[in-house]
C-alpha cells in the first residue's frame, strides 16, 4: 500500500534537491515528472539515483504532468500515487498522514486542504489566490455535492484503480476542475485531510494571462463548463488515463 510519490517540476533547480532529500526520509518510491525545464533541473535529475524520471520534451502543463504520473503508476502496477509540488509549499513530513488515511481504506481520493483547519505556523494565502479558490470551491460544492474546502491543493493521494475510470486530458492549471467533475460523476470517495498552508515564495507566477486573477477565474469557469457538458458515458471507463497518455520517456532526456 506504500504510494508512489510523484513530483511535477518545471524549472525547480532552486528547490529540487531539498525537496528530494526531505521526501526520501519517508519513501524511496519517487517519480519526478520534468515538464520541459530549461534551467538546471534536468542536470540535477541526471545526478540522482534510485529515482524514476519522466521528461517531457517541451512544457506541456501542470495537468499533463499529473496525467503522466498517473499513467506511469498504472503501467507499473502501483495502487496509489501521492502528488506534491516542488516549490516547498507542501510539507513532506505530512506524507505519513496520507499513508495513514490510505491504510484506512475508506477513500479513492485523499485531498490535502489548507483550510480544513489552521496550524500555528500557517502562512496567509495571497488574497487573490484565496478568493479564486473560495469561489471555485463554493461552485463545486453546489454543483457536484462535494464537501470540499480546498479545490486546488496539489498535495493529494489517488487510488490508481479508481482514476483509471476517468478520461483526464486537461493539460494546464485547470486540471482540478476536470478532475473534480469526473470524480463526482464516477462517484469516487473523497476525503480531505488538513495540510500546512505554506507560501514562502511570493514571486511565483502562473504565467501569461493566468497571472491576472480575473482571467484565471474566467479560464477555470470555461473549463468547468466544458467538462460539465462533456459526454462521458460509463462505457468509456477503463484505463482511460493510460489510453490518453503517450509512452513516457523514463530516465531519458529528449
Amino acid at each position: 500500500m506504500e504510494p508512489l510519490v510523484a513530483i511535477p517540476v518545471y524549472n525547480e533547480e532552486r528547490h529540487l534537491c531539498r525537496v528530494l532529500e526531505a521526501v526520501r526520509r519517508y519513501t524511496r518510491r519517487i517519480l519526478v515528472v520534468d515538464d520541459g525545464s530549461t534551467d538546471g533541473t534536468a542536470r540535477i535529475l541526471r545526478q540522482q539515483r534510485d529515482l524514476f524520471v519522466i521528461r517531457h520534451c517541451e512544457n506541456r502543463g501542470y495537468g499533463q504532468s499529473l496525467i503522466s504520473a498517473l499513467s506511469f503508476a498504472s503501467r507499473q502496477g502501483y495502487s496509489w500515487v501521492l502528488t506534491l509540488d516542488c516549490d516547498e509549499q507542501h510539507e513532506p513530513g505530512q506524507i505519513p498522514d496520507f499513508v495513514e488515511e490510505i491504510l484506512r481504506d475508506r477513500a479513492d481520493v485523499i485531498s490535502g486542504s489548507r483550510y480544513l483547519r489552521s496550524f500555528p505556523d500557517d502562512d496567509p494565502a495571497p488574497p487573490e489566490r484565496r478568493q479564486v479558490n473560495r469561489t471555485i470551491t463554493a461552485i463545486l460544492r453546489r454543483l457536484l455535492g462535494l464537501s470540499l474546502t480546498d479545490s486546488f491543493c496539489g498535495f493529494k493521494a489517488y487510488r490508481v484503480s479508481a482514476v483509471r475510470r476517468l478520461a483526464l486530458d486537461e493539460p494546464g492549471y485547470a486540471f482540478p476542475l476536470q478532475f473534480w467533475v469526473q470524480a463526482a460523476r464516477a462517484r469516487l470517495r473523497v476525503r480531505e485531510i488538513p495540510v500546512h498552508r505554506i507560501y514562502r515564495d511570493k514571486s511565483r507566477r502562473f504565467g501569461g494571462t493566468l497571472d491576472d486573477p480575473v482571467a484565471r477565474l474566467r479560464h477555470y469557469l470555461e473549463v468547468l463548463a466544458r467538462e460539465l457538458r462533456r459526454d462521458f458515458p460509463p462505457s468509456a471507463a477503463g484505463d482511460a488515463v493510460t489510453q490518453r497518455m503517450p509512452a513516457a520517456r523514463v530516465a531519458r532526456r529528449c
